[in-house]
């Protein structure tokens, strides 16, 4: 089963023997890369030796090497950074969409894993020292997760410090940028990023007045205006419409008197999201948020509540999109505000940050204070890493908690880096 593969890949189970491509090249696993659970390949940043040759790259896993094929990542340019093909059964050659053919390399499940995969499939979804978790003192469970919430701000802090940097020191810029990430709500992240970095900030406040020119600004540097990134079976009904075609020719002018270049928008994902996320549903809210002039840096430093926050972050499309979910189609299922939970996690992964970042640039230690406060006020993320920490037995009773926990996941369970943690310490002991 495919699934075993990946377990395998993952946590190098692999033949004791040395593993070789299918054209007989050596091949050296040094880090097998971080498990991709979205669309993509299922490997991300792996560093592998071909022939004594490092590579780092992507890794994408299938039952038989056919799959590359049924799955179509031959025309899809996502899988064009794979450096290796790993398979568990070998019946064909595989290439990318530029042509390059990819190296590959079979590997077989052990038949102790084979045996024992409920087993493994139950206590790979916990960190390995879950067992003695309900029988550490609370004390302990308190001081570190409040450490842990700490270095997640921080961490959080020096990305938007990097933004900031690219915007050539303008805070303004990198909170729109910060913001715009977080839009992405995790899937489309990098896609929102490089989007932010695409708006002309200074060119577009021109117009800021005007909603209709700020989204067709929006969304032709999205890339989104070009009838080829239209599905075909929903063209005819976009130009019949004729928004589409308005939005575009307002942004041929607007790009021609600003010199603009839109992205490439082939980075932006659709798979497996629900149509409230799709790309052009969270720029018509952004384009919204930015005409009304109440997301700005000013406005956020001035709140001092949840609901303050709440007020200056809640967004909704533009009346098209009211019924529409891509240029086209018609849907009555698109919500028409940002929904609450989106909100929670606005201010969870935008606004608190950013306070404690400026709060840190301006030697500010009221907004600092307040970054944690507000934290503690918040409901916790509802996600599979809190879940998961919560049936370990773990109270998770806020987002300052949720916040902890999945800086414990990300940073220590997943990097292995049991040393440095505060659990791991205490299993190490206990197994001593």
């Amino acid at each position: 089963m495919e699934q075993l593969l990946h377990y395998c890949w993952k946590h190098k189970i692999l033949p004791l023997n040395e593993l070789e491509t299918t054209d007989g090249q050596p091949v050296e696993v040094i880090d097998p890369g971080l498990h991709n659970h979205h669309a993509g390949p299922d490997f991300f940043n792996a560093k592998v030796k071909i022939n004594g040759t490092l590579w780092v790259g992507n890794v994408e896993i299938h039952q038989k090497s056919s799959d590359w094929y049924v799955h179509g990542h031959d025309h899809d340019a996502a899988y064009d950074n794979v450096v290796l093909h790993v398979v568990g059964t070998v019946d064909t050659d595989v290439k990318t969409s530029s042509g390059h053919f990819l190296p590959q390399v079979r590997i077989e499940v052990p038949t102790s894993v084979k045996d024992h995969y409920e087993e493994l499939l139950a206590t790979d979804n916990y960190p390995p020292c879950y067992r003695i978790i309900p029988s550490l003192p609370r004390l302990l469970v308190h001081s570190w997760t409040s450490a842990l919430q700490t270095e997640r701000l921080e961490q959080k802090t020096e990305a938007i410090l990097r933004r900031v940097e690219l915007c050539n020191g303008s805070w303004e810029a990198g909170y729109f940028m910060t913001l715009a990430r977080n839009f992405g709500f995790g899937v489309n992240g990098d896609a929102f990023e490089t989007w932010a970095k695409c708006i002309p900030m200074t060119s577009v406040a021109h117009h800021r007045d005007d909603l209709f020119q700020v989204e067709a600004i929006f969304m032709g540097q999205a890339g989104l205006l070009e009838l080829s990134t239209i599905p075909e079976r929903y063209q005819q009904e976009a130009l019949k419409e004729g928004y589409f075609t308005k939005l575009r020719n307002e942004y041929l002018y607007l790009a021609h008197k600003f010199s603009l270049q839109p992205m490439d928008s082939s980075i932006w994902r659709f798979l497996r999201l629900r149509p409230q996320n799709f790309p052009h549903i969270r720029i018509s809210q952004m384009a919204n948020l930015y005409h009304q002039q109440k997301a700005s840096l000013s406005s956020l430093v001035e709140c001092t509540t949840t609901e303050q926050l709440m007020s200056i972050l809640t967004t909704h499309v533009t009346p098209y999109w009211e019924t529409h979910y891509t240029f086209g189609s018609t849907s009555c299922m698109t919500e028409k505000y940002i929904s609450p939970a989106s909100l929670n996690l606005l201010i969870i992964n935008t606004a608190i940050p950013m306070l404690f970042a400026y709060g840190r640039h301006q030697r500010k230690d009221k907004l600092c204070d307040l970054a944690f406060d507000l934290l503690e006020q918040l409901k916790a993320e509802n996600n599979y890493i809190v879940r998961m920490w919560q049936q370990c037995g773990l109270q998770v009773s806020n987002a300052g908690d949720s916040q902890a926990l999945i800086q414990l996941k990300k940073e220590y369970c997943d990097k292995k880096d049991c040393l440095r943690c505060r659990f791991g310490y205490e299993y190490l002991k206990q197994k001593a």
